[in-house]
């Protein structure tokens, strides 16, 4: 199924390319022999990076899929499983 594209879709992307920015240059600071303390320090900017992604996406999915108005249309069994499927991601 091909979904809409949510406002905030932009922004995760943002923060998604920034965390592959980190990511990277985790990945040269090992490589260059660079403290371990400072390769966790980015290791935990690439972690905070998705997970703020993660849960920007899951909460704009609830807000816009599960709103009142995408109800109206749907079983109350069907939006429990959604809701159930999404939130064991948060």
């Amino acid at each position: 199924m091909i979904e809409k594209a949510h406002e905030s879709h932009g922004a995760i992307i943002k923060r998604l390319k920034r965390a592959n920015g980190h990511m990277l240059k985790v990945i040269s600071m090992i490589e260059d022999g660079e403290s371990c303390a400072d390769v966790a320090r980015q290791l935990q900017a690439v972690f905070k990076a998705v997970s703020n992604a993660k849960q920007t996406l899951i909460r704009d999915h609830i807000d816009h899929c599960l709103s009142v108005e995408a109800i109206k249309t749907r079983s109350a069994v069907d939006i429990k499983k959604e809701l159930a499927e999404i939130t064991k991601y948060l």
